[in-house]
């Protein structure tokens, strides 16, 4: 978990352009570093900070020695002296040119900034942020005289949508460092060479991670595996999804074989989740303990994607948040199927 209120990001900063390299735009490289102002600086700040929420971290990684990735490296030595940020960015930045070679990936501005007193699972560390601006948005200029407004357009960076960014904390250096990534453009396949070619990273397998992964499992199993395996009424299903996360909402820490005693309940329905769950895991390549501390951040980003709504033709839709019993399904002398409900007050 980390915390970027009290984050100080330092007026030296490295900026450079960084174009398409397989559409043959071109590397722009400043020769010097650059100094904001108080005002830039509280932009910077909005701009380069405000998007970082979420408690999926990452690690540098490389398939023989972590050394030999690029960006570790070049961060690693600005973490030894902040004075090498303007040299290293040079290389930062000529490593992600070397990288932009999908015909689709939109050239912008590379930002190096050096940030201190961040708080990180307890700890206040340095970070290194690394930020590209990829889209132009239009906006009116007015401008005022004596006896006239005039009006112009202009294009510029929306500072409330950072494209791409990266902040790496000073924290687990030998293993890789700790960094949390934005990526607000999209999740095409030239879209995520900054996390996979540029940065060459991988996500760190902590409670967040494995609260986010047991759900992931958990939702595909009983919206769609269950109704396969066995014959459930679609208020039974949405039954378990709310169980489900009923458990997640209620515990600290997560057991799995509690879980499917608690959630499950049934001997059928447990063998039937674990063949699921092994084979989903392996397709997918995920990794997740039986036991876990649980993230409240990722359970409230999969509560989303836990629907309770029970949709009836195109008349109705009753949300069911609590006790099945309290909702009863049939069918009249005529075919018609109907729900009969069951409650205390009406508001």
């Amino acid at each position: 978990m980390h915390h970027l209120v009290e984050a100080y990001i330092e007026p030296t900063f490295a900026a450079h352009y960084v174009g398409n390299k397989y559409n043959e735009e071109p590397l722009l490289l400043s020769d010097r570093a650059q100094q904001a102002d108080e005002d830039l600086q509280a932009i910077f700040k909005e701009y380069f900070l405000t998007p970082f929420k979420s408690e999926e971290y990452y690690e540098f990684r490389h398939s023989s020695d972590i050394v030999l990735n690029e960006v570790y490296t070049f961060v690693k030595t600005i973490f030894e002296d902040p004075k090498n940020l303007q040299e290293e960015s040079l290389k930062i930045a000529k490593h992600l040119y070397e990288q932009s070679l999908h015909q689709n990936i939109k050239g912008g501005e590379l930002y190096v900034v050096y940030i201190r007193d961040c708080y990180v699972d307890g700890h206040t560390v340095d970070a290194i942020g690394l930020f590209k601006s990829e889209n132009r948005e239009t906006f009116l200029d007015v401008a005022y005289s004596a006896n006239a407004i005039e009006v112009t357009m202009q294009e510029g960076i929306n500072i409330n949508k950072l494209d791409k960014g990266c902040l790496i904390f000073n924290k687990k250096k030998d293993e890789g460092y700790m960094l949390s990534i934005v990526d607000g453009t999209n999740k095409s396949k030239e879209a995520v060479y900054w996390k996979d070619d540029f940065l060459n990273v991988l996500v760190m397998k902590n409670e967040y991670h494995q609260t986010n992964e047991f759900l992931g499992v958990a939702k595909q199993y009983m919206s769609k595996q269950i109704t396969e395996d066995f014959e459930v009424a679609k208020a039974d299903q949405i039954d378990l999804l709310n169980r489900s996360m009923t458990y997640f909402k209620n515990h600290e820490t997560f057991n799995k074989q509690d879980f499917e005693e608690k959630v499950l309940a049934d001997e059928n329905v447990i063998e039937s989740f674990r063949n699921f769950e092994t084979s989903f895991k392996a397709e997918h390549k995920l990794e997740y303990e039986n036991d876990f501390d649980i993230s409240g951040q990722a359970v409230k980003k999969q509560n989303r994607f836990f629907k309770s709504i029970l949709k009836l033709d195109k008349n109705f839709h009753i949300y069911i948040h609590g006790n099945k019993e309290l909702i009863q399904q049939g069918e009249d002398d005529n075919g018609r199927k109907f729900y009969k409900i069951y409650y205390t007050n009406e508001t």
